[in-house]
């Protein structure tokens, strides 16, 4: 019939065929294109509707800590269960201390207790992937960074109830006479523009479903602690839990206990204390071992020296602006600013680089600390809201490439969240730029990625500093201030005199610059005599303190020494690699990992259950949701996305200083991530946040905090968005009361009128008001605020 029809015919009939082939041509090149385009960003999760799959398979997640002296001996306990009807396979990203050696791990199924073996990274992954085949329920523990860790746990059929139980060690290091003791609680998110195909396995954990902010965490969390100090202790506080519940049971010992809720495990859990007669914890600990002995040597060092003679200094201050880094974070880091502006002397030169896509500078070279100057900076901060990307590296290279003022000491102070994955890179470069600045990094925010901030010190031969509140940013500001006006000890040395050491770490110690324990590990030969001898400069002075190997505590109870020192040479062995990678030194990073029963970034943890419990068929993948961490927002995911239509992000626009505006991405649509059907529709709403200033009495004008109320209205807004997918009407006023500080800190925050009813708005908007930071009113004295905030809908 086709070859009987005219010539004109058939060609009109082929222009349709012929532009319907072109459309798919071109829509099955675009999603080629875009999935090309799609980098490892994280994304928010949609819960399934599917009473077949448990989504949320972790229940619970808790740590054991016992504090022994310096020691700390950490068990952390995972309970999965399967409530759905089909077999699952459970990823669980988490985060862990940058210090901790992990040297164990066990699963157990009902009565059945699996003890996990070491194995090279990849032979585990192997071993695991067999397992499951072959129907066995499995588990396999994997090192993404030194502080995030990754837990498979494969064939969880429906009604299991599975245990695993992680077991590590640290050592404490007393600074400034405290202890501090940290455990991380959830990984924050880590943005990253390496794209998706292609990634190695090590990135790929990156791409991890987040709930959003606010919202109730999927897993409860629980931890003690018991701390025996061998000394009486003076105090114990927890900066991160205030409610933490403290028994003392012995001058020496005490009990520490934060009850198991959904709340407590979306920030980082910090334990401080210190001992009677601000003493510190000086002493040699010894294991003698079966092959091998070790010792440990804590040494107090002088006190805190001041310098008359100091020269000029430049600060390079590089503050992350981005998307993660909107609101509580981002307002620390601008009270985190004006203190260390207050602090600069007039012979200080100093500059601000803004980053976050891009960077932007205040000079092109640094300036004198004048209060004009100083206020230039102040304004080009308070403008800053938070927003897109987070590019470390361009930043680091911009400030180290700026001319240097002539005669001065370049310290560079790095303020952000950590959100990034560029770690690696971020220590090669500082590393092979020492000698030009010394490094300080500040991590703002409730759950910071330590291991970079640590490690970007680390590498510049520096100190790191967290800042958990706007509160704590002035007692940072002032310890920094401390720490580079002079140090308290240079030119250290070590003597062993009698003592056949060997393996010492670290091999030279750095010059100190706070009042900080003095720490050698290593291993010995024989019979141990003698003494240690510390030797140093101290304010010019010759300084010298001896510690006595009769002395010494020989313990089989020391073992944790081991593993330290194992986990240290690691890490030494594992900055190396990232400056310059060697395959010897990835072999013996292996190779140490498996004779010290270490986890490491080439070795990994697998339980392997004995049992075939199923068909071996391929059960469901469900990355486990984390919640968001306290005081980051939802611009966070994707560096700077805001939720959009379900099943989509967008990005938000970036800071005023750096505005960019790129393509959307679209979030991956995992087996266990499903994306609303069609015929659902979301209600449209338009939010209006509108705030009114009642009253403004004290130091402040009216003028100046109106100016802050206005500002925050987008917070406020999007806290309001929040609230609306759960009461779609909600609408009202809400007047709040509170005092501004002369220091320009929020305290006192209270609603006297709530039209609301709706306690978690309302407890919201009451954090995001303590969190303001306003200007210092000239008067030095304190201003009472009276406002209103109406929430409504068009």
């Amino acid at each position: 019939m086709f070859g009987q029809m005219p010539r004109w015919a058939k060609v009109w009939l082929c222009v349709p065929v012929l532009m319907m082939l072109n459309q798919i041509a071109a829509a099955a090149l675009q999603s080629e294109n875009e999935d090309q385009d799609k980098t490892l960003s994280p994304y928010f999760q949609v819960l399934s509707q599917d009473s077949q799959t448990d989504s949320l398979p972790l229940k619970s997640t808790r740590a054991d800590v016992n504090v022994s002296g310096v020691i700390a001996q950490v068990k952390v306990t995972q309970v999965y269960k399967n409530e759905g009807k089909t077999k699952l396979e459970a990823i669980y990203v988490f985060p862990a201390s940058t210090r901790a050696a992990v040297y164990a791990m066990k699963m157990t199924i009902g009565e059945r207790v699996i003890e996990a073996k070491i194995n090279e990274r990849e032979q585990a992954r192997k071993d695991y992937e067999k397992a499951l085949s072959e129907g066995k329920t499995a588990s396999l523990l994997e090192q993404q960074r030194p502080n995030v860790f990754q837990m498979n746990v494969g064939n969880i059929l429906p009604g299991d109830v599975i245990k695993v139980e992680m077991f590590y060690t640290e050592l404490l290091v007393p600074e400034d006479n405290t202890y501090e003791f940290v455990y991380p609680t959830v990984a924050g998110t880590r943005y990253s523009n390496m794209k998706e195909s292609g990634a190695p396995d090590t990135e790929s954990w990156v791409k991890n479903p987040y709930m959003h902010a606010g919202a109730a965490s999927p897993f409860t969390f629980g931890l003690d602690v018991t701390v025996n100090s061998g000394m009486p202790i003076a105090k114990i506080s927890s900066p991160s839990h205030p409610d933490v519940k403290v028994e003392y049971t012995g001058k020496q010992t005490a009990h520490i206990t934060v009850p198991e809720s959904a709340k407590a495990g979306n920030r980082d859990f910090m334990l401080k204390y210190s001992l009677a007669g601000d003493k510190i914890e000086s002493g040699l600990l010894l294991y003698p071992g079966k092959d091998e002995n070790f010792f440990l040597m804590m040494m107090e060092p002088p006190k805190r020296v001041e310098t008359k003679l100091i020269v000029p200094r430049e600060y390079i201050f590089i503050i992350d602006v981005s998307g993660s880094m909107y609101g509580f974070p981002l307002d620390t880091t601008k009270a985190l600013m004006k203190d260390l502006f207050s602090q600069l002397r007039p012979s200080d030169y100093f500059n601000v680089l803004l980053f976050s896509g891009n960077n932007s500078i205040m000079s092109e070279q640094s300036l004198p600390a004048s209060k004009e100057n100083i206020q230039k900076a102040l304004d080009t901060i308070d403008h800053q809201q938070g927003g897109g990307g987070t590019e470390l590296m361009p930043a680091l290279k911009r400030a180290l490439a700026l001319p240097r003022a002539e005669g001065t000491s370049r310290n560079v102070i790095i303020a952000t969240d950590g959100y990034v994955s560029v770690e690696k890179e971020a220590f090669e470069y500082i590393r092979s730029h020492l000698g030009q600045a010394n490094f300080f990094s500040f991590g703002i925010g409730s759950s910071v990625n330590r291991f970079l901030m640590e490690g970007m010190a680390r590498a510049g031969m520096g100190e790191p500093f967290i800042v958990l509140n706007p509160q704590k940013a002035p007692e940072q500001a002032a310890k920094l201030k401390a720490y580079i006006a002079s140090p308290v000890l240079t030119g250290i040395k070590v003597k062993f005199e009698g003592l056949n050491a060997y393996d010492v770490e670290p091999m030279a110690v750095p010059d100190l610059f706070a009042q900080k324990s003095v720490v050698v590990f290593g291993k010995y030969k024989g019979t141990p005599s003698g003494a240690i001898r510390v030797i140093g400069l101290a304010a010019g002075e010759k300084y010298e303190n001896v510690m006595h190997l009769k002395d010494a505590q020989a313990s089989a109870g020391n073992e944790a020494i081991r593993y330290m020192w194992a986990r240290h040479r690691i890490m030494l062995l594992s900055d190396m690699n990232k400056l310059d990678k060697s395959d010897a030194r990835v072999k013996e990073v292996t190779q140490l990992g498996l004779k010290y029963n270490l986890m490491t970034e080439y070795t990994s943890f697998v339980a392997i259950d004995s049992l075939v419990r199923t068909d071996g068929s391929k059960g469901t993948q469900v990355k486990q949701p984390l919640p968001m961490p306290e005081g980051v927002s939802d611009y966070a995911v994707g560096g700077g996305y805001n939720a959009g239509p379900a099943g989509m992000v967008c990005r938000s626009a970036a800071a005023p200083m750096m505005a960019e505006c790129k393509k959307a991405d679209y979030e991956e649509k995992d087996e266990a991530v499903v994306q609303p059907k069609p015929q659902e529709k979301v209600k449209p709403q338009a939010p209006q946040v509108r705030a009114k200033l009642l009253n403004a009495a004290g130091g402040l004008s009216g003028t100046e905090v109106e100016k802050v109320l206005l500002h925050n209205l987008e917070a406020l807004k999007q806290e309001y968005r929040r609230e609306l997918a759960q009461k779609e009407d909600l609408s009202g006023t809400l007047t709040l009361e509170f005092t501004i500080s002369a220091e320009g800190i929020v305290s006192g925050v209270k609603i006297t009128r709530d039209q609301l009813q709706w306690t978690a708005l309302s407890d919201r908007v009451i954090k995001l008001v303590e969190a303001w930071v306003f200007a210092k009113p000239q008067t030095n004295k304190p201003t009472a605020v009276k406002c209103e905030i109406r929430f409504d809908l068009k």
